[in-house]
């Protein structure tokens, strides 16, 4: 009996240095990838040619991080790093593959974990803002809509050109343990 309880306990403490591992190692990517879209976007400022970037020439490779997502509501500012793979999520928020940017006049999708970047997502509400920052300049979104699908759900990412549309997606339900079965999205549009 002592042998099976001192099994338990060796296996608990196991599990609990594996879980803070990831922690500390999902903390720090994100830290690292907030500290590059600092510095990125403090070089913009300092450019004395504000006409450097522009949308059309964008397009970042793999991995790498482009710029911040401020959500004001929530008081956060969000790494966005190009590609939603787990490596690319563990950074920050992920832009998604062959979606547009801001002035590319299609559909923006940004994703995010629901337990790191996004977990208080479901705080926002129809009317905030979502700020964008980019290399070539900062773009306010308001959302107007939201809505859950099923996790495998890819109707919602689409062409929407020429109107531009910021989606976040998100996993739900937010205290959900384990891989959750379906998607929050959001659905805010440009401010001019």
């Amino acid at each position: 009996m002592k042998k099976l309880a001192f099994l338990l306990m060796l296996v608990g403490v196991i599990l609990l240095g594996i879980g803070g591992y990831q922690f500390f190692k999902i903390q720090a990517a994100e830290k690292q990838a907030m500290s590059e879209a600092q510095t990125l976007l403090e070089k913009k400022d300092q450019s004395k040619d504000s006409k450097e970037f522009n949308a059309e020439e964008f397009s970042p490779e793999t991995g790498e991080t482009v710029g911040i997502l401020e959500i004001p509501v929530l008081d956060a500012e969000l790494p966005i790093v190009e590609g939603t793979d787990p490596d690319d999520l563990e950074k920050g928020v992920g832009h998604y593959l062959g979606s547009a940017y801001p002035e590319q006049n299609d559909q923006i999708v940004l994703s995010g974990h629901r337990d790191t970047v996004f977990r208080s997502l479901g705080e926002v509400e129809v009317g905030d803002t979502f700020i964008v920052h980019l290399e070539y300049g900062s773009y306010e979104y308001e959302m107007v809509d939201s809505k859950i699908v099923d996790a495998d759900d890819t109707t919602i990412i689409k062409s929407t050109a020429p109107d531009e549309e910021l989606v976040i997606t998100t996993c739900y339900p937010f205290s959900y343990i384990g891989n959750a079965p379906d998607r929050y999205i959001i659905y805010a549009k440009p401010i001019y």
